[in-house]
């Protein structure tokens, strides 16, 4: 049996925190501009608000401004916009993110759009979707951005290989792909519902699940020596948070993420750098030009 390692996400989101803390400290001084986060918050689900308050405790501690504005369930599309819409036009804002799920009367695809792209941290916009498939992104999906971050962080070789990604979902499959695909990785998607799903993911250099159910990969879905990204986070029956990945995996695999402790962390970390990119990129914008 080979020893794994353990892709650790939250050291290394620890280290990203550390240094965007200077940087923003850097920032303040230097062109007295602080990054700030808008989370806006819909209904009261649980997960969702602790999500939301995790992101608001990062943010504050590396010295951004963070703003978490809730809204009640009955919240209507028409509120929800004209808030979105304030936060677009608000010059100290630099960052915008809707917490997700919203509730059912809500259009999400239109709430999302409605974001400015230049402010969309989290990539969902279309323009941002767009312009990562043509491989001129400026925001990256935080989630996939994170992983390959941790990847490159561990050494972990992509050119050539063969990786495969479990899941289809806008926010972590498909972005992931296409973000390995320009990582010159050879990508095959797959899915819940893939047909003789272990014959492809026994393929895999590179296995990235995240499919959202308990313990749905294991040990013999697994090449020997393969790296398992783990994106899963759900709840056994004890209330314990697991992952989409059987533990007994990292008898097989080379390396794998920990749940907890290693995709989790480095999303909120992305979010957190991409916060201070975009900042920057309203500084550059709006800098008045030089008198000659």
């Amino acid at each position: 049996m080979m020893s794994v390692t353990l892709l650790n996400g939250r050291a290394l989101a620890q280290e990203i925190k550390c240094d965007l803390s200077k940087k923003v400290e850097k920032l303040k001084e230097e062109k007295g501009v602080v990054p700030k986060l808008v989370v806006l918050l819909v209904g009261d689900d649980c997960a969702s608000r602790i999500y939301a308050r995790n992101k608001e405790k990062m943010a504050l501690q590396i010295g951004f401004e963070s703003v978490i504005e809730e809204f009640p369930n009955t919240v209507t599309q028409e509120e929800l916009l004209a808030r979105i819409h304030y936060y677009n036009h608000a010059k100290d804002c630099h960052a915008i993110l809707v917490q997700l799920p919203l509730p059912e009367h809500l259009d999400k695809q239109k709430i999302l759009q409605a974001i400015d792209y230049h402010k969309d941290v989290d990539g969902f916009h279309p323009m941002n979707v767009g312009n990562l498939l043509l491989n001129n992104p400026t925001v990256f999906p935080c989630t996939p951005q994170g992983i390959l971050t941790l990847l490159d962080y561990y050494n972990i070789a992509l050119t050539g290989k063969t990786a495969v990604v479990v899941g289809r979902s806008t926010i972590v499959g498909k972005p992931m792909a296409q973000m390995l695909l320009q990582r010159d990785a050879t990508v095959i998607m797959a899915h819940s519902r893939t047909e003789n799903l272990k014959a492809i993911t026994q393929q895999a250099d590179i296995l990235i699940v995240a499919v959202g159910k308990k313990h749905f990969i294991t040990p013999d879905h697994v090449k020997q020596g393969a790296v398992v990204v783990d994106v899963g986070t759900n709840e056994d029956e004890n209330g314990k948070l697991v992952g989409d990945v059987m533990p007994d995996v990292a008898q097989i695999a080379s390396a794998m993420t920990p749940v907890p402790g290693g995709v989790g962390p480095m999303t909120i970390a992305m979010l957190l750098n991409q916060t201070y990119q975009l900042a920057l990129e309203h500084i550059s914008c709006h800098q008045t030009p030089k008198n000659n």
